[in-house]
């Protein structure tokens, strides 16, 4: 009896102790799961990056938040527009803290989040789409940014006409813009205005505002290796590495065999490629473009006579690779930055590749007379071991009678060919220029079965 009476005493108090506390207060007690990155860059391929991988890692651990930490001036709209449909396609809430600007591209982003919260004397605005050097681009692009904006805002509750004085000068906002000025706010203005729902310090303070209280975070970790492929997209490095592709190639048909400058070629294609395969710009069938110029070229050069179609082929399928490997793109579809202005982005990509392929084969000819003329390609490439005739070699006489002699180019000479001097044909080099066919050459020298030749 006694026994019974205890049980019956505890159950009372758990249950009367579980009744105690309301709803709110029960689910105040559960730990939540929060997702934290940062976007404290340029806006673009490895922001771009980050945002995916992170908004798939958070659906994958179940996150009940994503907490955006932002501090930029901005980017690549395309990388922008990106971001804000993965962002307002997401089905988890995403809290962004503005640590000082969410300018621009990053004002974008921002606008797209569920919440914004700002540091005292943060900004967040400025948004009109401007180029490489600052300057103001035509009417198109900023139309298109301020439906963005528009749509934006629109989508999450926010003043639709406010967000859109952010893009446009031109448009005046009863009370908060005057004509001929880019809407910026401070923290308390954009509090004030609906683009603030908090003023915080830190991540902490963010949590605090909002009212969560239990709860784990989860950052997203940059890898070394991503830290590497960040590095490499750079459109400067990019330029670079073209330039080290074509300068190589170029290099190595003008004097076959020597091998090293292949070598940097192939290391500098597959730094160029890769990266922009793991970033999503490069597909597969840009590279395997690239690969079959690469071959149609070596084909031309080695096996068939003469420079026709395949040289042709091969030359613009490397251009063509390495262009649209710059871009986002699905094959001739470009949905990547603006619709109607893809070709736009192709055109400025296809000038970077030509003004990266005219430098490297204006430095490989520069370079390549300096290095064939070098005691270290005379020693180890060039076969300049001379041959006396008290060491038991015989003079060729017939070497002494035609140097000096013209003829003409009856193949072209990069820098081996035919040469055709009183109607006998005979195997040239040049010493590393390049020789059309048809031209007019001079012998001036001989080595081995092979003649010496420039042009006349």
């Amino acid at each position: 009896m006694v026994r019974k009476l205890l049980i019956t005493s505890v159950l009372s108090i758990i249950l009367l102790i579980g009744s105690s506390f309301t709803p709110n207060e029960a689910s105040d007690m559960v730990t939540k799961k929060i997702y934290q990155f940062n976007i404290k860059e340029e806006i673009g391929p490895a922001a771009w990056r980050t945002v995916k991988k992170s908004i798939a890692n958070a659906e994958e651990m179940g996150a009940d938040y994503i907490l955006i930490h932002m501090n930029t001036y901005g980017g690549m709209v395309d990388m922008a527009d990106s971001i804000r449909t993965a962002i307002l396609n997401c089905k988890i809430p995403i809290i962004v803290f503005v640590d000082n600007n969410a300018a621009s591209a990053g004002a974008l982003i921002s606008i797209a989040c569920d919440k914004i919260y700002m540091r005292t004397g943060a900004s967040i605005g400025a948004a009109t789409v401007v180029n490489q050097a600052g300057e103001k681009m035509p009417d198109k692009y900023q139309s298109y940014m301020r439906s963005m904006m528009r749509s934006t805002a629109e989508t999450k509750g926010r003043d639709p006409k406010i967000a859109e004085a952010m893009v446009d000068e031109n448009l005046v906002v009863e009370g908060i813009t005057k004509e001929g000025q880019v809407l910026t706010f401070t923290t308390s203005e954009a509090q004030e205005h609906g683009f603030c729902d908090g003023v915080a310090e830190s991540i902490e303070e963010v949590l605090m505002v909002e009212g969560i209280e239990n709860y784990e975070i989860e950052e997203y970790k940059v890898t070394a290796l991503e830290k590497v492929i960040r590095i490499l997209v750079n459109p400067a490095l990019s330029g670079f590495l073209i330039m080290i592709i074509i300068g190589g190639i170029y290099f190595e048909l003008q004097t076959p065999g020597v091998g090293f400058p292949l070598l940097a070629a192939i290391i500098a294609a597959t730094l160029y490629f890769a990266p922009h395969y793991l970033e999503g710009l490069a597909s597969h069938w840009e590279i395997f473009l690239f690969f079959m110029g690469v071959i149609l070229l070596v084909l031309e050069i080695f096996v068939i006579p003469g420079f026709g179609i395949a040289g042709v082929a091969g030359i613009l399928s490397i251009i063509f690779a390495l262009t649209f490997s710059l871009i986002h793109n699905d094959l001739f579809d470009f949905d990547f930055t603006f619709s109607l202005n893809g070709w736009e982005a192709f055109t400025h990509a296809l000038f970077t590749v030509f003004i990266s392929m005219g430098l490297s084969i204006l430095l490989s000819i520069v370079l390549g007379k300096k290095v064939i003329k070098s005691n270290y390609f005379a020693r180890n490439v060039a076969l300049s071991t001379t041959q006396k005739s008290e060491e038991g070699y015989t003079v060729d006489t017939e070497a002494h009678d035609i140097i000096g002699k013209t003829g003409i180019a009856v193949t072209v000479l990069r820098p081996s060919g035919k040469v055709e001097i009183d109607n006998e044909r005979y195997d040239a080099n040049t010493e590393g220029d390049f020789i059309e066919k048809d031209e007019n050459i001079k012998v001036i020298g001989k080595e081995s079965s092979h003649l010496i030749v420039r042009k006349a």
